[in-house]
């Protein structure tokens, strides 16, 4: 199906002299590296999609892929390219020996190539790698339009001066352009790189489902386009071949959108500055640990529910919206119920429930302040059919009066959930891509 296409594969030795490894689990995983290849793009191409400056020859994007034993599963988790890393003692490339000492992650690299960013991983996380694949801008642009484009949903717009990104709310399909700064996009709210992570996994996501719900793995001819597409630019271990690339062609036929799972290696507090790193970002002693020894012992990493109701997507968390219900109705108890259902969703209840001072209420009703209208929002995706209602200086406290129109409360999620304390934060592919 792929003859022909390994010769345009790029080699690269990432395993050269390593010793101490950890020993082989079960499944296939694989080190998948995006790096800065805006040097391969026409001047036409930087200018479009805000690619200007030298590459910074680094590691833009790190992620481990686990390809479970029994072809079941993938298996996702996003290492922060600002993590604190110790790398190994090792020879730069100019011959001289080098101690083990700290660094950003991301930096391994730039200093010692592919073989010390995989020592360093497999240092840090005990998993054993398989394969190593590099992939740069050009090859990452060229996948996608070789699938014919990738649909994103977001519930408001996205736009970043820095990367040119410009979506509007709802659903958009992305060529490889602006796919690019949809995955590369880092400034369009706080969170910053933990945002740009779930993006580029929500993006994954999407192209997964695209490339196994469009033909392409059954039809020789377009898997060909898009293997030759993929692998023209791409670089990879001399043991990853044509027919490694067939075989996980074959594994993902029977792939729908659960049966991807998307993490991001749990983080210990707030960045912080290490004198010489600069801003850093530290692992979760107890929760990493637990992250990749599911990976190791070919494990699920999310909570897979295949028969759970899909929840409504929205912008503001649930956990961040202050909620007090009353009740406008004759039935009793009705103001309780509706507190624990909108707890359950994952709303911050206030206060105790009680009994609408206005009387009998035909419509549930939002009361909110014109400062918080994106909580607002946010709740009333909650409660289908209530009215919004401004409220100037109610302050960040919402008001849900229910009314006799109540039928029930709506499971709500964010776009960009925050884990629970002590969880792992991992989704499937089916509550990442477009309904």
């Amino acid at each position: 199906m792929v003859t022909g296409v390994e010769t345009g594969i790029g080699r690269v030795d990432a395993f050269q002299g390593m010793s101490d490894r950890p020993g082989a689990g079960a499944g296939l995983t694989f080190l998948v590296v995006g790096t800065d290849g805006r040097d391969k793009l026409s001047d036409e191409e930087k200018a479009k999609y805000h690619l200007g400056g030298a590459p910074c020859h680094c590691t833009d994007t790190l992620m481990l892929v686990h390809l479970a034993a029994d072809r079941s599963r993938a298996s996702v988790v996003s290492l922060p390219r600002d993590s604190y890393a110790e790398v190994p003692a090792h020879e730069d490339a100019d011959g001289r020996r080098r101690p083990r000492h700290a660094l950003k992650l991301n930096a391994a690299y730039a200093e010692g190539g592919p073989s010390l960013t995989v020592r360093t991983v497999e240092h840090m996380t005990g998993v054993h790698i398989d394969h190593y694949l590099e992939v740069d801008f050009t090859s990452f642009m060229r996948t996608v339009d070789a699938v014919g484009g990738v649909d994103i949903c977001t519930v408001r717009p996205l736009k970043d001066p820095y990367s040119g990104l410009d979506l509007p709310a709802g659903t958009s399909r992305l060529g490889g352009g602006q796919a690019l700064q949809y995955v590369r996009t880092r400034h369009v709210d706080a969170s910053a790189d933990l945002g740009r992570m779930q993006r580029q996994q929500r993006f994954l996501a999407a192209l997964l489902h695209r490339i196994t719900s469009s033909g392409v793995l059954v039809n020789p001819a377009r898997f060909k386009e898009v293997a030759d597409a993929v692998l023209t630019s791409v670089r990879a271990d001399a043991g990853f071949g044509a027919g490694d690339l067939t075989d996980l062609a074959q594994a993902m036929r029977g792939f729908g959108p659960a049966s991807s799972e998307f993490a991001s290696v749990p983080l210990r507090g707030e960045a912080e500055d290490v004198p010489g790193l600069g801003s850093t970002v530290r692992w979760d002693p107890v929760r990493a640990p637990r992250l990749f020894r599911a990976l190791r012992e070919d494990r699920p990493i999310a909570v897979h529910r295949d028969h759970a109701a899909p929840a409504t997507v929205v912008d503001v968390p649930p956990e961040r919206v202050r909620v007090r219900v009353d009740n406008g109705t004759g039935r009793r108890g009705l103001a309780a119920q509706v507190t624990r259902e909108l707890h359950a969703t994952g709303f911050a209840t206030a206060d105790a429930p009680g009994d609408s001072a206005l009387g009998a209420a035909p419509r549930t009703v939002v009361s909110y302040d014109p400062r918080w209208d994106r909580s607002a929002r946010s709740l009333a995706a909650a409660l289908p059919g209530a009215e919004l209602r401004p409220a100037n200086g109610q302050g960040p406290v919402m008001r849900v009066t229910v009314g006799a129109d109540f039928r029930g409360v709506r499971a709500v999620r964010a776009e960009e959930p925050t884990p629970a304390p002590g969880a792992l934060g991992a989704i499937t592919g089916d509550q990442a891509v477009c309904r």
